[in-house]
Protein backbone atom coordinates (compact mmCIF):
# COMPACT_ATOMS: atom_id res chain seq x y z
CA UNK A 1 0.00 0.00 0.00
CA UNK A 2 1.04 3.52 -0.40
CA UNK A 3 0.30 6.72 2.01
CA UNK A 4 0.46 10.19 1.51
CA UNK A 5 1.96 11.99 4.44
CA UNK A 6 3.18 15.90 5.26
CA UNK A 7 5.66 17.05 7.57
CA UNK A 8 4.28 18.97 10.60
CA UNK A 9 6.28 21.28 10.93
CA UNK A 10 6.93 22.10 7.25
CA UNK A 11 3.44 21.39 5.34
CA UNK A 12 5.00 22.22 2.15
CA UNK A 13 7.49 19.04 2.54
CA UNK A 14 5.69 16.13 1.49
CA UNK A 15 6.65 12.06 0.60
CA UNK A 16 5.13 8.83 -0.42
CA UNK A 17 5.40 6.27 1.89
CA UNK A 18 5.53 2.34 0.55
CA UNK A 19 4.84 -0.53 2.67
CA UNK A 20 3.15 -3.97 2.77
CA UNK A 21 -0.60 -5.19 3.75
CA UNK A 22 -0.86 -6.64 7.07
CA UNK A 23 -2.80 -9.72 7.73
CA UNK A 24 -6.37 -9.04 8.87
CA UNK A 25 -8.38 -9.76 12.45
CA UNK A 26 -11.24 -11.81 12.78
CA UNK A 27 -13.79 -8.27 12.60
CA UNK A 28 -11.93 -6.26 10.62
CA UNK A 29 -12.16 -5.50 6.72
CA UNK A 30 -9.82 -3.60 4.38
CA UNK A 31 -11.03 -1.43 2.00
CA UNK A 32 -9.50 0.14 -1.50
CA UNK A 33 -10.08 4.02 -1.59
CA UNK A 34 -10.94 4.69 -4.91
CA UNK A 35 -11.50 8.69 -5.17
CA UNK A 36 -11.03 11.81 -2.38
CA UNK A 37 -12.02 15.76 -2.18
CA UNK A 38 -8.92 17.61 -1.57
CA UNK A 39 -9.75 21.57 -0.65
CA UNK A 40 -8.00 24.57 1.75
CA UNK A 41 -10.41 23.01 3.90
CA UNK A 42 -7.96 20.02 4.20
CA UNK A 43 -4.93 22.29 5.30
CA UNK A 44 -6.86 23.47 7.72
CA UNK A 45 -6.99 19.84 9.54
CA UNK A 46 -2.98 20.37 9.44
CA UNK A 47 -3.41 23.64 11.35
CA UNK A 48 -5.43 22.68 14.06
CA UNK A 49 -4.17 19.07 14.11
CA UNK A 50 -2.46 19.06 17.56
CA UNK A 51 -5.73 21.12 19.04
CA UNK A 52 -8.11 19.13 17.53
CA UNK A 53 -6.67 15.51 17.32
CA UNK A 54 -6.70 15.27 13.28
CA UNK A 55 -3.06 13.68 13.28
CA UNK A 56 -4.45 11.16 15.38
CA UNK A 57 -6.97 9.53 13.30
CA UNK A 58 -4.26 7.69 10.76
CA UNK A 59 -1.25 7.20 11.68
CA UNK A 60 1.56 7.46 9.37
CA UNK A 61 2.77 4.14 8.27
CA UNK A 62 6.78 4.58 9.65
CA UNK A 63 8.86 4.55 12.70
CA UNK A 64 9.17 8.22 12.55
CA UNK A 65 5.21 9.65 13.50
CA UNK A 66 6.18 12.56 15.58
CA UNK A 67 7.76 14.61 12.02
CA UNK A 68 5.13 12.80 9.65
CA UNK A 69 1.99 13.05 9.57
CA UNK A 70 -1.59 11.96 7.51
CA UNK A 71 -4.01 14.75 6.41
CA UNK A 72 -7.89 13.26 6.81
CA UNK A 73 -9.86 13.74 3.56
CA UNK A 74 -13.37 12.78 2.54
CA UNK A 75 -13.62 10.19 -0.31
CA UNK A 76 -15.17 6.78 -1.56
CA UNK A 77 -13.87 2.89 -0.63
CA UNK A 78 -14.80 -0.47 -1.53
CA UNK A 79 -14.71 -3.07 0.66
CA UNK A 80 -11.55 -5.75 -0.86
CA UNK A 81 -11.26 -8.03 2.28
CA UNK A 82 -13.86 -8.95 5.00
CA UNK A 83 -13.40 -11.05 8.29
CA UNK A 84 -16.58 -8.89 9.25
CA UNK A 85 -19.98 -11.41 8.89
CA UNK A 86 -22.18 -8.12 8.30
CA UNK A 87 -20.14 -6.11 5.55
CA UNK A 88 -19.14 -7.85 2.77
CA UNK A 89 -16.54 -7.80 0.29
CA UNK A 90 -17.79 -5.35 -2.19
CA UNK A 91 -19.60 -3.24 -0.26
CA UNK A 92 -18.83 0.87 -0.89
CA UNK A 93 -18.61 3.37 1.60
CA UNK A 94 -18.85 7.12 1.76
CA UNK A 95 -16.23 8.94 5.15
CA UNK A 96 -13.01 10.35 6.34
CA UNK A 97 -10.04 8.15 4.72
CA UNK A 98 -6.13 8.75 4.84
CA UNK A 99 -4.86 10.28 1.22
CA UNK A 100 -3.68 6.48 0.76
CA UNK A 101 -4.31 3.39 -1.32
CA UNK A 102 -6.08 1.34 1.37
CA UNK A 103 -6.82 1.04 5.11
CA UNK A 104 -8.13 -1.54 7.55
CA UNK A 105 -10.79 -0.77 9.12
CA UNK A 106 -12.93 -2.42 12.45
CA UNK A 107 -16.66 -1.66 11.42
CA UNK A 108 -18.99 -2.00 14.71
CA UNK A 109 -23.26 -0.61 15.56
CA UNK A 110 -23.63 -1.65 12.15
CA UNK A 111 -26.98 -0.99 10.20
CA UNK A 112 -28.74 -0.55 7.04
CA UNK A 113 -27.02 2.83 6.34
CA UNK A 114 -23.73 2.81 7.97
CA UNK A 115 -21.34 1.56 10.61
CA UNK A 116 -18.71 3.23 13.16
CA UNK A 117 -14.88 2.46 12.60
CA UNK A 118 -14.09 0.88 16.02
CA UNK A 119 -10.75 0.37 15.81
CA UNK A 120 -8.69 1.36 19.17
CA UNK A 121 -6.79 4.37 18.07
CA UNK A 122 -10.39 6.43 17.16
CA UNK A 123 -12.59 5.31 19.72
CA UNK A 124 -11.95 8.43 21.78
CA UNK A 125 -11.91 10.45 18.97
CA UNK A 126 -14.99 12.71 17.83
CA UNK A 127 -17.57 10.56 16.51
CA UNK A 128 -19.01 11.97 13.46
CA UNK A 129 -15.81 11.10 11.81
CA UNK A 130 -15.79 7.69 13.06
CA UNK A 131 -19.34 7.13 10.93
CA UNK A 132 -19.22 5.61 6.90
CA UNK A 133 -22.54 5.96 4.98
CA UNK A 134 -23.18 2.78 2.96
CA UNK A 135 -23.54 3.42 -0.22
CA UNK A 136 -25.22 0.26 -1.87
CA UNK A 137 -27.66 0.73 1.47
CA UNK A 138 -28.47 4.55 0.85
CA UNK A 139 -31.86 5.75 -0.01
CA UNK A 140 -30.68 7.86 -2.59
CA UNK A 141 -27.65 6.88 -4.62
CA UNK A 142 -26.89 8.91 -7.49
CA UNK A 143 -23.19 8.26 -9.20
CA UNK A 144 -23.41 11.20 -10.65
CA UNK A 145 -22.87 13.37 -7.68
CA UNK A 146 -20.31 11.72 -6.16
CA UNK A 147 -17.65 14.58 -6.58
CA UNK A 148 -20.20 16.66 -5.44
CA UNK A 149 -20.82 14.88 -2.10
CA UNK A 150 -16.63 14.37 -2.09
CA UNK A 151 -16.69 18.10 -2.51
CA UNK A 152 -18.86 19.85 -0.85
CA UNK A 153 -20.90 17.58 1.55
CA UNK A 154 -18.01 17.86 3.98
CA UNK A 155 -17.67 21.88 3.53
CA UNK A 156 -21.27 22.45 3.76
CA UNK A 157 -22.11 21.12 6.78
CA UNK A 158 -19.74 23.22 8.39
CA UNK A 159 -21.56 25.92 6.42
CA UNK A 160 -25.31 24.70 7.83
CA UNK A 161 -23.51 24.68 11.68
CA UNK A 162 -22.55 28.29 10.81
CA UNK A 163 -25.89 28.98 9.11
CA UNK A 164 -27.52 27.59 12.61
CA UNK A 165 -25.25 29.08 14.61
CA UNK A 166 -25.73 32.72 13.13
CA UNK A 167 -29.62 32.25 12.93
CA UNK A 168 -30.47 30.97 16.82
CA UNK A 169 -28.10 33.86 18.31
CA UNK A 170 -30.39 35.81 15.73
CA UNK A 171 -27.08 37.42 13.79
CA UNK A 172 -25.55 38.78 17.22
CA UNK A 173 -28.42 41.75 16.52
CA UNK A 174 -26.00 42.74 13.79
CA UNK A 175 -27.12 45.07 10.63
CA UNK A 176 -24.55 43.61 8.47
CA UNK A 177 -22.46 40.26 8.09
CA UNK A 178 -19.07 39.51 6.41
CA UNK A 179 -17.51 36.68 5.56
CA UNK A 180 -14.03 36.62 5.00
CA UNK A 181 -12.57 34.61 1.93
CA UNK A 182 -16.25 35.03 0.51
CA UNK A 183 -14.65 33.08 -2.20
CA UNK A 184 -14.33 29.58 -0.14
CA UNK A 185 -16.64 26.56 -1.04
CA UNK A 186 -17.88 26.78 2.83
CA UNK A 187 -18.16 30.58 2.31
CA UNK A 188 -20.59 29.97 -0.26
CA UNK A 189 -22.19 27.47 1.40
CA UNK A 190 -23.13 29.94 4.23
CA UNK A 191 -24.13 32.75 1.87
CA UNK A 192 -26.70 30.77 -0.05
CA UNK A 193 -28.34 29.84 3.55
CA UNK A 194 -28.07 33.17 4.89
CA UNK A 195 -29.75 35.12 1.35
CA UNK A 196 -32.22 32.36 1.62
CA UNK A 197 -33.17 33.98 5.01
CA UNK A 198 -35.39 36.62 5.12
CA UNK A 199 -34.69 37.77 8.53
CA UNK A 200 -31.07 38.06 7.85
CA UNK A 201 -29.25 41.25 7.71
CA UNK A 202 -27.06 42.65 4.90
CA UNK A 203 -24.75 40.15 3.56
CA UNK A 204 -21.00 41.44 2.42
CA UNK A 205 -18.53 39.37 1.43
CA UNK A 206 -14.90 39.90 1.54
CA UNK A 207 -12.06 38.19 -1.23
CA UNK A 208 -9.55 38.71 -3.17
CA UNK A 209 -8.95 41.39 -6.26
CA UNK A 210 -8.38 37.83 -8.15
CA UNK A 211 -12.12 36.20 -6.62
CA UNK A 212 -14.01 39.12 -6.79
CA UNK A 213 -15.73 38.74 -10.49
CA UNK A 214 -16.60 35.14 -9.58
CA UNK A 215 -17.98 35.97 -6.29
CA UNK A 216 -19.85 38.90 -7.11
CA UNK A 217 -21.11 36.56 -10.28
CA UNK A 218 -22.42 34.18 -7.61
CA UNK A 219 -25.22 36.29 -6.50
CA UNK A 220 -25.47 34.96 -2.94
CA UNK A 221 -24.36 38.16 -1.81
CA UNK A 222 -25.30 41.67 -1.72
CA UNK A 223 -22.41 43.39 -1.91
CA UNK A 224 -18.25 42.16 -2.68
CA UNK A 225 -15.35 43.69 -1.82
CA UNK A 226 -11.52 43.40 -2.16
CA UNK A 227 -9.41 42.91 1.36
CA UNK A 228 -8.07 46.14 0.64
CA UNK A 229 -11.06 48.04 0.77
CA UNK A 230 -12.40 47.21 4.00
CA UNK A 231 -12.93 50.95 4.68
CA UNK A 232 -15.91 51.01 1.99
CA UNK A 233 -17.71 49.09 5.20
CA UNK A 234 -19.97 51.24 6.96
CA UNK A 235 -18.80 50.93 10.34
CA UNK A 236 -21.10 52.63 11.86
CA UNK A 237 -23.55 49.82 11.46
CA UNK A 238 -23.56 46.66 13.95
CA UNK A 239 -21.61 43.59 12.52
CA UNK A 240 -20.96 39.89 12.85
CA UNK A 241 -17.87 38.91 11.38
CA UNK A 242 -17.69 35.37 9.75
CA UNK A 243 -13.58 34.72 9.29
CA UNK A 244 -12.49 31.55 6.83
CA UNK A 245 -9.37 32.74 6.56
CA UNK A 246 -7.08 32.97 9.57
CA UNK A 247 -5.67 36.29 8.21
CA UNK A 248 -4.34 37.88 10.83
CA UNK A 249 -3.06 41.33 9.56
CA UNK A 250 -6.78 41.77 7.90
CA UNK A 251 -9.15 40.35 10.91
CA UNK A 252 -7.23 43.41 13.27
CA UNK A 253 -7.37 45.78 10.63
CA UNK A 254 -11.01 45.04 10.13
CA UNK A 255 -11.80 44.92 14.06
CA UNK A 256 -9.92 48.10 14.38
CA UNK A 257 -12.11 49.77 11.30
CA UNK A 258 -15.19 48.73 13.41
CA UNK A 259 -14.53 49.44 16.67
CA UNK A 260 -17.77 49.05 19.34
CA UNK A 261 -19.80 47.81 16.48
CA UNK A 262 -17.62 44.69 15.74
CA UNK A 263 -19.90 42.14 17.48
CA UNK A 264 -18.91 39.23 17.54
CA UNK A 265 -16.32 37.38 15.20
CA UNK A 266 -16.97 33.47 14.80
CA UNK A 267 -13.17 32.25 13.24
CA UNK A 268 -13.32 28.85 11.56
CA UNK A 269 -10.98 28.08 8.51
CA UNK A 270 -7.47 28.91 7.09
CA UNK A 271 -7.65 30.36 4.01
CA UNK A 272 -4.44 32.33 4.24
CA UNK A 273 -2.85 30.35 7.20
CA UNK A 274 0.44 31.98 6.46
CA UNK A 275 -1.12 35.01 8.08
CA UNK A 276 -2.57 33.33 10.93
CA UNK A 277 -0.96 35.30 13.80
CA UNK A 278 -3.29 37.64 16.21
CA UNK A 279 -1.99 41.40 15.79
CA UNK A 280 -3.61 44.56 17.66
CA UNK A 281 -6.64 45.67 17.68
CA UNK A 282 -8.03 41.81 17.56
CA UNK A 283 -10.69 41.96 19.99
CA UNK A 284 -10.89 38.37 21.25
CA UNK A 285 -13.60 38.96 23.98
CA UNK A 286 -15.64 38.96 21.42
CA UNK A 287 -14.45 36.07 18.95
CA UNK A 288 -14.57 32.72 19.17
CA UNK A 289 -13.14 29.71 17.53
CA UNK A 290 -15.53 27.59 15.56
CA UNK A 291 -15.24 23.58 15.80
CA UNK A 292 -18.19 21.69 13.73
CA UNK A 293 -17.64 18.70 15.31
CA UNK A 294 -18.39 19.44 18.38
CA UNK A 295 -21.18 21.71 17.02
CA UNK A 296 -23.09 18.91 15.32
CA UNK A 297 -22.69 17.41 18.78
CA UNK A 298 -24.44 19.86 20.97
CA UNK A 299 -27.01 20.18 18.33
CA UNK A 300 -28.03 17.25 18.30
CA UNK A 301 -28.41 16.75 21.65
CA UNK A 302 -30.37 19.59 21.81
CA UNK A 303 -33.04 19.05 18.81
CA UNK A 304 -31.93 15.45 18.52
CA UNK A 305 -29.80 13.22 16.44
CA UNK A 306 -32.58 12.56 13.55
CA UNK A 307 -33.85 16.38 13.56
CA UNK A 308 -30.00 17.79 12.91
CA UNK A 309 -29.63 14.93 10.22
CA UNK A 310 -33.04 15.98 8.41
CA UNK A 311 -32.31 19.62 8.45
CA UNK A 312 -28.87 19.59 7.55
CA UNK A 313 -29.42 17.14 4.68
CA UNK A 314 -32.02 19.65 3.20
CA UNK A 315 -29.32 22.30 3.59
CA UNK A 316 -26.72 20.87 1.93
CA UNK A 317 -29.29 19.42 -0.92
CA UNK A 318 -29.94 22.83 -1.58
CA UNK A 319 -26.56 24.40 -1.92
CA UNK A 320 -25.17 21.90 -3.41
CA UNK A 321 -27.70 21.85 -5.61
CA UNK A 322 -26.85 25.26 -6.17
CA UNK A 323 -22.91 25.16 -6.82
CA UNK A 324 -23.24 23.29 -9.70
CA UNK A 325 -23.78 26.43 -12.04
CA UNK A 326 -20.14 27.20 -11.06
CA UNK A 327 -18.27 23.90 -10.02
CA UNK A 328 -15.64 22.80 -11.79
CA UNK A 329 -14.62 19.67 -11.69
CA UNK A 330 -10.72 18.58 -12.09
CA UNK A 331 -9.11 15.17 -11.90
CA UNK A 332 -6.15 14.21 -10.00
CA UNK A 333 -4.37 11.09 -11.04
CA UNK A 334 -3.09 9.19 -8.05
CA UNK A 335 -0.97 10.43 -4.72
CA UNK A 336 1.55 11.36 -7.25
CA UNK A 337 -0.37 13.87 -8.97
CA UNK A 338 -1.46 15.10 -5.21
CA UNK A 339 2.09 15.57 -4.21
CA UNK A 340 2.54 17.80 -7.48
CA UNK A 341 -0.58 19.99 -6.80
CA UNK A 342 -0.20 20.16 -3.00
CA UNK A 343 1.80 23.18 -2.68
CA UNK A 344 -0.49 25.41 -4.95
CA UNK A 345 -3.26 24.24 -2.36
CA UNK A 346 -0.94 25.12 0.16
CA UNK A 347 -0.44 28.75 -1.17
CA UNK A 348 -4.07 29.21 -2.02
CA UNK A 349 -3.00 29.20 -6.29
CA UNK A 350 -6.31 26.73 -6.77
CA UNK A 351 -8.83 28.66 -8.73
CA UNK A 352 -11.76 29.25 -6.16
CA UNK A 353 -14.00 27.49 -8.80
CA UNK A 354 -12.24 24.33 -9.39
CA UNK A 355 -12.45 21.63 -7.50
CA UNK A 356 -10.33 18.82 -6.85
CA UNK A 357 -10.41 15.27 -6.80
CA UNK A 358 -7.98 12.69 -6.77
CA UNK A 359 -8.40 9.30 -8.39
CA UNK A 360 -6.34 5.88 -7.34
Amino acid sequence: MQQFQIAKDQFSKTRIVDCLSTPLDDGEVRVKVEAFSFTANNITYALVADMFGYWKFFPPISADGNIWGVLPVWGFACVTESRCSKVAVGERIFGYFPPATELVMAPAHINALRWVDNVVHRQALPAGYNQYRRIDAAVVNDPRSEDERMLLFPLHITSYCLFDRLQTAEYFSAEQIIIVSASSKTSIGLAYGVRGDVAAPELIGLTSARNQDLVTALGCYDGVLTYDAITAIDSSKATAIVDMSGNGELMAALHRHLGDNMRQTISVGFTHWEQGAKLPGFIEERSEMFFAPGYIQGRSKDIGVDEFERRSTDYMQDTVAKSRSWLKISNIEGLAGLREIFADVCNGKIAADAGLIVRL
